[in-house]
């Protein structure tokens, strides 16, 4: 080198070459000295290592690979370059939901789809996969939980005494954290009935699987009517064991969220109506079942009438001169099947707590 290269460049090719001692280094530290490559200060084991102070030293000298092909060359300084390396961070694994689980094939499920809800509520029956309520952001480790904890819901009911298949599974098949509001999520799949406004409830999924078990005591239902639709939970779940689903409901507005919440789901065969449910539906009648998820005094004669021969209906009912805990009329669950023209038979079952069964509509 000549004098005025030696002075700007003190270091020989061979100092260059040399390979910088390596170090072993932990699995966490090869993350943070990539991550730390555009830093200004220098590494420990990279190109610093190597300089003396005061020596300016090209970015490319820590490199035992480039340094050695460039040993042949005449070495010219190259400008010195900002090493512009991107911190290296691990992609976050996008959790895809879980939700989404087949509903239980019926016969007749396999017809065209048919409008099914007023103002264009209808969609065909999907499995679809759900991540949310309508308006309800649902975290990953709740999406991703979701079917987990229906197959463990599903369970318990099975340990408990449901033991029709048809029914656990579609309990299994409707994702009840759709139908709650937000705030409630995380109880989505606990045995609770939880509120859903206007002074309604969601019911408990034990009551829903005994409800329906006994509706439809492992016969084929074509025809099965819901009094009190609230947030279309219930009537979700019958839509995978009956073929239509005409549920009523007296509440304007939670008409309205049933139809939001039914929505996302595709369900073509639940029919919504808006309206006083103690008068049934004379015009879909008769039905192989009734469900009222509502207790009055005594199950209005119009739902008796409006009972196939044959057919099952599960109501509670309040039983006077009796009190609950709450100070209530006690309520008992009760079975009425319909055995002939004009002959229905009763049994009661299980002690229940419901919200009223209320005339006219608001």
């Amino acid at each position: 080198m000549t004098g005025e290269r030696t002075k700007r460049f003190p270091l020989g090719l061979a100092d260059l070459v040399r390979e910088p001692r390596r170090r072993d280094t932990r699995p966490g530290e090869a993350r943070t000295s990539l991550a730390g490559a555009g830093n200004s200060g220098p590494s420990k084991a990279g190109v610093g290592a190597l300089a003396k102070p005061g020596a300016k030293v090209s970015a490319n000298a820590g490199n035992p690979a480039i340094a050695k092909s460039n040993a042949s060359a005449p070495f010219k300084a190259p400008p010195a370059k900002p090493v512009n390396a991107k911190p290296v961070s691990a992609k976050p694994v996008s959790a895809k939901p879980v939700s989404s689980i087949k509903p239980a094939h019926l016969a007749g499920n396999a017809a065209a789809p048919r409008a099914a809800m007023p103002g264009g509520a209808s969609v065909p029956r999907a499995a679809a996969a759900v991540t949310g309520a309508p308006a309800v952001a649902l975290n990953g480790a709740h999406a991703l939980t979701s079917e987990r904890v229906r197959e463990r819901m599903v369970e318990r009911l099975r340990a408990n005494g449901i033991a029709d298949a048809r029914v656990l599974q579609a309990l299994a098949a409707v994702p009840r954290h759709m139908f709650i509001d937000p705030g409630l999520a995380t109880q989505a799949y606990e045995d609770a009935a939880l509120p859903i406004g206007h002074h309604q409830t969601i019911s408990k999924p034990s009551v829903v699987a005994r409800m329906l078990e006994l509706a439809g005591a492992g016969r084929v239902l074509e025809r099965v009517l819901e009094i009190g639709t609230g947030c279309g939970y219930q009537a979700a779940v019958l839509s995978q064991i009956a073929r239509d689903v005409y549920s009523i409901e007296r509440i304007k507005p939670l008409y309205e969220r049933a139809k939001t919440n039914l929505r996302p789901l595709r369900i073509p065969n639940i029919r919504l109506h808006y309206g006083d449910g103690r008068l049934g539906l004379p015009s879909a009648a008769p039905f192989d079942a009734i469900v009222i998820a509502a207790a009055g005094f005594d199950v209005p004669q119009a739902l008796l009438e409006q009972l196939a021969i044959g057919g099952r209906l599960v109501a509670p009912v309040a039983v006077s001169g009796t009190q609950s805990a709450a100070g209530e009329a006690a309520q008992v669950l009760t079975l009425v099947e319909r055995t002939g023209p004009a002959q229905w038979r009763e049994s009661r079952l299980d002690r229940v707590f419901f919200v009223p069964l209320k005339s006219g509509v608001i």
